[in-house]
């Protein structure tokens, strides 16, 4: 069995386990849209997920003699890094974190956009899965020659 079908199983595995992380920060940006008030007492920031290749090689090493050899490392999650845009002010006097005025900062989540982002992570994740799967089935058939 090649290395390769490893490889592939490899590159699927590490899409999945940083699109599952990429979901579990949607799911708490979604289940923090209205918390006006964190441990700190600061309004909740909206977190992503920063992804990067899972290697050391350059665009040059890659693209210039390596081209030929060059084998996918699949992808990490760098950091996870707090958007820092202003939230939403909403009128509300009677809100204990209401300021002086009588407005309230709302976190800066949006919920159609996590839910979309949600979708396009959950798609991601069902991707890498099929991806998987595929290459555990060649070698599966791949073992069923040599018997």
């Amino acid at each position: 069995m090649s290395s390769g079908i490893f490889n592939a199983m490899d590159v699927a595995a590490s899409g999945m386990t940083a699109q599952r992380t990429r979901m579990d920060i949607i799911s708490q940006n979604l289940a923090n849209v209205n918390t006006t008030r964190d441990e700190n007492g600061d309004v909740y920031k909206r977190q992503t997920v920063v992804f990067q290749e899972n290697s050391n090689a350059t665009f040059d090493s890659v693209l210039g003699n390596k081209l030929e050899t060059y084998q996918a490392h699949g992808v990490k999650i760098v950091k996870i890094v707090e958007d820092t845009t202003e939230g939403s002010m909403v009128y509300d006097p009677n809100n204990p974190d209401a300021d002086e005025n009588g407005y309230v900062t709302y976190p800066n989540v949006n919920t159609v956009t996590e839910m979309t982002n949600l979708i396009d992570a959950s798609r991601s994740y069902e991707a890498n899965s099929t991806a998987f799967n595929a290459a555990k089935a060649m070698a599966m058939k791949g073992l069923e020659l040599f018997q």
